[in-house]
């Protein structure tokens, strides 16, 4: 029986979407980014933030969810041992890769852009409209919450590759944890004049700068900070590329 791409597909949704674990860590990711942004929205009260700022505040911990979930689906398989049934089912190996990341990278946007505008609009209800309160319609605001789930989803194929290339869930959700939050960190312990060359280049703030209303002082552009991250997925993709293909089960 010949395998299509669609099948291959269809079988990692199947398993992506019948396990427990996928729900819930889904339901945590977006509970995490509409909760955050209402409590930041509801108790600010100073200047220099605007609604957009504040309903995306939890996205930080947002990524950290939806990168669990992608690492969950891509090392799973190798700690259950399933992950032999699977390539021996798929014998050219890369279109399971491909597979995994195109069902946790669509399924992260489509739920993490919903988390966004209902964080969006959950938060301007509770928001003093003196206090940087906008509207959908203003310049930028759309590009900020798609920009949130598309960072999000490329967030969760970026857990899929590092649980594929470390094949342990535990390992490639740490590695994602350093990178997200503790990397960033350590860079502003840096040299000032060394901190402020790297640390726009950086995944998380790279990623972040498509999120921003008003890019901060030597932020990168919105859409050149997500291009930026892209390159980071496509690279670490390429990695469990090539391990996927090289290296026994």
């Amino acid at each position: 029986m010949k395998i299509t791409a669609g099948g291959v597909v269809a079988a990692e949704w199947t398993k992506f979407s019948s396990l427990r674990s996928t729900w819930i860590t889904t339901g945590i990711s977006v509970f995490l980014l509409v909760a955050f942004g209402m409590i930041a929205s509801a108790s600010f009260s100073g200047e220099g933030l605007t609604s957009v700022d504040l309903a995306l505040s939890g996205s930080v911990l947002a990524a950290l969810s939806v990168g669990v979930l992608g690492a969950l689906l891509g090392a799973g398989e190798y700690t259950t041992g399933m992950i032999r049934a699977t390539l021996a089912a798929v014998p050219r190996r890369l279109p399971v890769l491909w597979s995994k990341s195109l069902v946790a990278g669509s399924a992260a946007f489509v739920t993490m852009t919903a988390g966004a505008f209902a964080a969006f609009a959950a938060g301007s209800a509770v928001l003093n409209d003196k206090l940087g309160a906008v509207g959908l319609g203003d310049d930028g605001v759309l590009r900020a919450l798609l920009g949130a789930g598309l960072y999000l989803g490329l967030v969760a194929v970026l857990g899929v590759a590092l649980g594929i290339l470390v094949r342990s869930s535990a390992g490639a959700i740490a590695i994602l944890a350093a990178l997200l939050l503790i990397v960033p960190g350590l860079a502003a312990l840096l040299p000032e004049s060394i901190s402020e060359a790297i640390t726009p280049y950086l995944p998380s703030n790279a990623g972040g700068a498509v999120m921003m209303l008003t890019p901060a002082d030597g932020a990168l552009a919105p859409w050149a900070g997500l291009a930026v991250f892209a390159g980071y997925v496509i690279a670490t993709l390429a990695a469990a590329a090539y391990r996927l293909k090289t290296s026994d089960a």
